[in-house]
């Protein structure tokens, strides 16, 4: 597939960046006059506060490699910096994002690569749409940087770990980004100067390039996970690699709806027919007979109606699970810590129908865009580990979740954003599914529909008893 959208890292890629003990010295008595305006005094001298940031950032630095979490800047002031102080909450609200701000853009040396506008204008040029990823826990950085540079017209869409809520190289981060500048993830291309989160993420994330530019900074990280298609110096070089690839692929100049290929595109859903939970429930219901409770009564009315608002992301996910934990009366701050353990533990419990890694990885290689369409409460991280366990979890061009579109199938909403991410037509599109009521929808506005593992009245053109006997659907084969 041609490409189609070209993302930027910042720090590192867009411009380059660095700093001294001296620097960041000298820019302390900004941070602790910020403290002292919100009736923060913390009765430290600008060198103690200093130390006190420093530990507490390489703390906050450690944990979020490990979690991939982005918090918001209250929590990590709170957490990791002024942990042990009593600090009056509201007054620290009011300024960590201000703070934080501060801290990214006083505390490092920051220059624009100079190439780099006469870069982003040759790829408008070219018709290509530029968007940018960037792990950052601030919000504010990263918009004041661009503008100063003059070149935050070039991005749509900018997306920020700090808005986000994961970080680089969580895939999740990078499908958003695909998802908001609605292309395939298939035909994006990543530059990033480091190995460990940006080409390792473009990797996981299934991006058709990625592209390290070399940075003379020591992180102190290992650079490891994978290996970029192309290593350059000049961000100048990336125009060529850019150009090239379009020449080695040609669009083809006849409208999607004569493609002499009538399938381009499958979608599946998720749940019972990529994965299944054959002991859905055990964990959760070990832990509520360890607690004496009544396990007859399930509180199925009261669950659908929660799990309903769950799914269309009207609440979080933690919020329904802890209004679950309070159906059976588990309220004691220790119990519900627990009980969410168990529930995750068995949202995790997942196997993969055999075949699935092999036919979806086939069905990739003959060059056909696929998607998920999937209802469910689970963030898309998770999902997406899932898959990554099971071994394809960089197969996928758009996934498509009630979470984020608002809407259950078999509204028409939840197919039609997929097809518009993957930019094929109804009729160029094939939905794999197991429910009646989802292969409908699927054929209500003009799919053709494959079922396996599939209701005993469930409705579609084809039918499969294996996974792997998708390849030789007509349709498909």
């Amino acid at each position: 597939m041609n490409i189609q959208a070209v993302f930027f890292d910042m720090g590192g890629t867009i411009e380059t960046y660095g700093y001294t003990r001296e620097l960041r010295l000298d820019n302390t008595p900004g941070i602790q006059q910020r403290l002292l305006s919100a009736g923060i005094d913390l009765r430290l001298d600008n060198e103690q506060l200093f130390e006190l940031i420093s530990a507490g950032l390489e703390q906050y630095h450690s944990w979020s490699m490990e979690s991939l979490e982005e918090i918001p800047s209250q929590r990590v002031w709170n957490e990791f910096i002024l942990a042990g102080f009593a600090v009056d909450q509201v007054a620290l609200a009011s300024i960590a994002e201000d703070l934080m701000c501060y801290i990214e853009m006083r505390y490092y040396e920051r220059k624009l690569r100079p190439e780099v506008p006469a870069v982003l204008e040759a790829i408008r040029q070219i018709g290509l749409k530029i968007g940018l990823i960037s792990n950052v826990n601030s919000r504010g950085q990263v918009p004041t940087n661009l503008t100063e540079y003059n070149l935050k017209h070039y991005f749509d869409p900018i997306v920020l770990s700090s808005e986000y809520g994961r970080r680089k190289p969580d895939p999740a981060i990078f499908h958003y980004a695909a998802r908001l500048a609605k292309v395939p993830t298939s035909s994006c291309l990543y530059v990033g100067d480091r190995i460990a989160r940006d080409i390792l993420g473009a990797r996981k994330a299934g991006f058709r390039l990625a592209v390290q530019i070399k940075h003379d900074f020591d992180h102190r990280e290992l650079e490891e996970g994978a290996t970029p298609d192309f290593v350059i110096d000049q961000m100048t070089e990336l125009v060529d690699i850019i150009q090239a690839d379009l020449k080695r692929i040609p669009p083809d100049p006849r409208p999607a709806d004569v493609n002499p290929r009538p399938v381009r595109a499958l979608l599946f859903d998720a749940g019972d027919l990529l994965y299944f939970r054959a002991e859905r429930g055990r964990f959760f219901a070990e832990f509520l007979a360890e607690l004496g409770l009544n396990l007859e009564d399930d509180h199925s009315a009261e669950r659908f109606s929660l799990r309903q608002e769950a799914y269309r992301g009207q609440i979080e996910q933690e919020d329904y699970q802890k209004a679950v934990l309070r159906l059976y009366g588990i309220t004691q701050p220790d119990q519900v810590t627990r009980g969410l353990e168990f529930l995750k533990k068995d949202e995790n419990n997942v196997h993969f129908f055999a075949g699935v890694r092999e036919t979806l990885v086939t069905l990739k290689e003959k060059g056909y865009l696929l998607g998920i369409v999937t209802d469910t409460a689970n963030p898309l991280h998770a999902k997406l580990s899932w898959f990554e366990r099971g071994g394809f979890g960089h197969v996928w061009d758009a996934i498509s979740s009630s979470l984020d579109v608002g809407v259950r199938k078999p509204d028409p909403k939840i197919y039609c954003a997929a097809l518009e991410q993957l930019g094929v037509s109804v009729e160029q599109a094939v939905f794999v599914g197991h429910k009646t009521m989802e292969l409908e929808g699927a054929r209500a506005i003009g799919m053709k529909t494959i079922a396996f593992n599939y209701d005993e009245d469930a409705l579609a053109d084809y039918y499969v008893e294996k996974f792997a006997d998708l390849l030789n659907v007509p349709l498909i084969s």
